[in-house]
């Protein structure tokens, strides 16, 4: 499954200039794990980076200045650092599978001349296979919304940092003429506050582009509350939980009719971390609103959700999201521990 083994994040609010785990130019330090706790006292970032991971998968979705926008956010001068004028950017190394040859994805996000967020820079990145160390091969180089790409699994062109001699404009110059050869395709967007890997990832001409861009699209940012999940919501089974877990008995729902022994073994593994309860189940009311029912051994009636703490429905849903049949590649839960 697809993982990211480190990030950096430069300019988003309290984060000036992090980085967590391994990147391309930094092989010595250790990759991220498969589950990661961030730890820190109050006010030291750590909703920022949790909120950071949400303002990239919205500027997927909706573009970079609905991101900025977006959740209360405030717009892009809220969000990048004080005192900082750079653009905010974002360096994300990825794998998709084992396997795979890690991938970088950079991202830099500034003002244009109307003072709207707009993309500023984009980049996708590989070492050829077999290269362990060395300057990996650009495969997307996007600048102000013009740039090139490369399809398939060709190695793209090999850019160093700082290189005097590189001219973005220049390649592209070479690419019209007819004077490189090395298989690059010029692009250029019609909106500059679009993700260039939204529009390039719906080709089957990129495939590593799209891979990413599901890998982004996957992402489960938990905005759960205890609250949403006591809600009605109207029958009907749905597949995954949502971000707020307002639809925790619709996946219900689901899950007993579609996954039953996957949903015996969230029965099972509640029964041990909260004894008592026995069975859960779901039951729909005369308006076709849907009812969540906990069983427990000590009673003969159920308790409704309305009924349960906000640390059994935590659990609940945590466990319900862990066993989900076709599992998020990436999951964010912040304060877990509260309720």
């Amino acid at each position: 499954m697809a993982g990211i083994e480190g990030l950096r994040i430069k300019n988003y609010r309290a984060l000036k200039d992090i980085t967590l785990g391994k990147l391309w130019n930094t092989q010595n330090r250790d990759s991220l794990t498969p589950m990661t706790a961030v730890i820190g006292k109050n006010g030291v970032g750590k909703s920022t980076l949790f909120d950071a991971f949400g303002f990239l998968s919205d500027c997927l979705k909706g573009g970079v200045e609905e991101a900025c926008d977006a959740r209360g956010r405030g717009g892009f001068d809220r969000l990048r650092s004080q005192g900082q004028e750079g653009s905010i950017e974002f360096q994300i190394y990825y794998k998709e599978d084992y396997n795979y040859r890690p991938i970088t994805y950079e991202l830099a996000i500034d003002l244009d001349t109307d003072n709207r967020p707009y993309v500023k820079k984009e980049r996708l990145r590989q070492r050829r296979k077999g290269q362990k160390t060395g300057w990996p091969f650009s495969f997307l180089l996007l600048d102000e919304g013009k740039g090139i790409v490369w399809k398939g699994e060709e190695e793209g062109k090999q850019v160093e940092e700082g290189q005097d001699h590189f001219d973005l404009l220049k390649l592209i110059e070479k690419i019209k003429r007819g004077d490189y050869e090395d298989g690059g395709e010029l692009v250029e967007l019609n909106d500059k506050r679009k993700l260039g890997i939204a529009t390039l990832g719906s080709l089957k001409q990129h495939p590593r582009i799209s891979l990413f861009r599901r890998f982004i699209e996957g992402w489960y940012l938990s905005y759960f509350t205890p609250d949403a999940a006591r809600s009605l919501p109207l029958a009907g089974p749905q597949k995954h939980l949502n971000i707020h877990g307002d639809n925790l008995g619709n996946v219900v729902q689901f899950m007993e009719r579609e996954h039953s022994k996957k949903f015996q073994n969230i029965l099972n593994s509640i029964s041990r971390k909260i004894p008592g309860i026995e069975k859960i189940s779901t039951e729909k009311s005369p308006d076709n609103r849907l009812l969540l029912k906990f069983n427990d051994r000590g009673f003969q009636d159920p308790f409704y959700v309305q009924q349960m703490s906000d640390g059994t429905l935590k659990v609940f849903a945590y466990l319900l999201l862990l066993e989900d049949p076709s599992p998020p590649p990436f999951i964010c839960i912040e304060e877990p521990e509260n309720g």
